[in-house]
């Protein structure tokens, strides 16, 4: 997004199993009508309504995909972009946003959602149990 630097309103909080509710996501706080960017290059794989609300999903390279809603579409659908082109403007209308206005971006590799703050270097640390020695 531009402007100044959106506050994290609500992180990335995956269900214990796929099938099960959680937020699959991070919601960024910021004013409505803030340009929403790219957050790497890519290809457009969908820009449009979904569910009444304006959606963009950009295919990047690697297999990963991230989403952007709501926002006021303004990109077409099979546009190349780079960081940082911008997608549309955010729009308001996200549930349970705290703030004027919330952008839920998503990231996801296949079927498995990621946290999106991995690809700036802010996502949370997972400890994994350590494995004994074979």
């Amino acid at each position: 997004m531009s402007g100044p630097p959106p506050q994290i309103v609500r992180r990335f909080d995956p269900p214990p199993q796929r099938w099960l509710p959680g937020h699959r996501g991070v919601d960024l706080g910021a004013s409505p009508g803030t340009i929403v960017r790219s957050a790497g290059a890519g290809t457009v794989l969908f820009a449009g309504q979904v569910a009444g609300q304006g959606v963009v999903s950009v295919e990047h390279p690697g297999g990963l995909r991230t989403t952007y809603q709501p926002v006021h579409v303004g990109i077409a659908r099979g546009q190349p972009v780079t960081a940082g082109t911008p997608l549309g403007t955010l729009a308001t209308g996200h549930p349970g946003c705290p703030a004027a206005a919330c952008l839920h971006w998503g990231l996801r590799r296949g079927a498995e959602y990621l946290d999106p703050l991995l690809v700036l270097g802010l996502g949370r640390a997972r400890l994994l149990p350590r494995q004994p020695n074979p």
